[in-house]
């Protein structure tokens, strides 16, 4: 509970200040005394534990008890079906705190919003109103973690990019205030995103978003984001992309660059019955609930998808210039 207790005054030092141009929002995160850093990473989460949430949530308890997290990433959607209707909503500590109760997970969460965010009152996610309620809860549009030069990771706002919801948003609403017009926010995240990355000499580059780059489930690639956002994540060296926004646990290798895709969108409702290869390897595909786990050194990282039972389901080890 330090740990997030220290996250929050630096997020409340964040939102204070005034915005620097072209600069994401930097909180630190140091890594353990041994240089490494271990997280645990869930995403589409938010239904008072039904659809196994709370079963996901246990076992998301006792593998970050084994692996002494350090912090968890959410990947978005994180209240269903429309977000919070504002910083009193219950649905906060019924969806969050009441869930999410291990010891083990009492670390900062680190979070971006999702398409079903953006239904609600998306400003009572990222007010810091909410982390007085509960410590943890970390969430800002777009904004950096950075961990002694070992690790950043860049969370990217990704709703806006996605061209539908504005243009043909059926019967929901968006809340976009400080982010219409579309195009000029867009054009920010991506020149701030660029900047912050070019500035980086961490040994990991890491980059959380809510929706895929590259998906085979059932809303398979983000065009948006392989036009506009893809390319700088390929210039400026990235290892990793992870999102959440398909029900599924996904690992896809790009044929072009590095970087390898991670999908962590299995905290609740699953079970699409969608598969459709792309273009790229996939590695490892599970539409079902569950997480991943992630532990990083200057060396190496390692990651695992781990289903609503616990077991592991898939890993993978990269070290710098090779495969393990």
């Amino acid at each position: 509970m330090a740990a997030a207790l220290v996250a929050l005054l630096a997020l409340l030092a964040v939102l204070a200040a005034p915005p620097a141009a072209a600069e994401l929002p930097r909180l630190e995160h140091p890594p353990k005394a041994d240089g490494s850093l271990t997280i645990l990473a869930v995403g589409d989460w938010g239904r008072r534990g039904q659809f196994n949430q709370s079963m996901v949530a246990t076992q998301m308890g006792i593998v970050g008890e084994k692996m002494d997290i350090d912090f968890v990433i959410s990947t978005g959607d994180n209240f269903y079906k429309n977000g919070l209707t504002g910083v009193d909503d219950a649905a906060f500590e019924e969806s969050f705190t009441h869930i999410y109760t291990a010891s083990s997970l009492q670390k900062p969460w680190y979070t971006v919003l999702g398409n079903h965010d953006y239904r609600g009152d998306a400003l009572a996610q990222l007010s810091p109103v909410l982390g007085k309620v509960d410590s943890r809860w970390i969430c800002i549009k777009s904004f950096v973690v950075s961990s002694a030069g070992m690790a950043d990771f860049f969370f990217v706002d990704t709703t806006p990019f996605v061209l539908k919801y504005w243009t043909n948003p059926k019967e929901s609403k968006y809340d976009w205030r400080g982010v219409a017009p579309r195009e000029t926010y867009i054009a920010n995240v991506l020149k701030d995103l660029d900047a912050a990355l070019k500035q980086s000499t961490a040994t990991w580059k890491v980059v959380v978003g809510h929706h895929a780059i590259r998906s085979v489930s059932e809303h398979g690639d983000t065009q948006e984001l392989v036009q506009l956002l893809l390319p700088i994540l390929k210039a400026r060296g990235v290892d990793l992309y992870l999102n959440g926004h398909d029900h599924c646990l996904e690992h896809i290798s790009s044929r072009d660059s590095p970087i390898q895709y991670l999908t962590s969108g299995g905290g609740s409702k699953a079970w699409r019955g969608v598969k459709t290869p792309n273009a790229d390897r996939m590695e490892f595909f599970y539409d079902g609930q569950g997480f991943m786990s992630l532990r990083l050194t200057a060396a190496e990282a390692r990651l695992a998808f781990h289903d609503v039972a616990g077991e592991v389901l898939h890993t993978w080890a990269l070290a710098k210039n090779a495969r393990l």
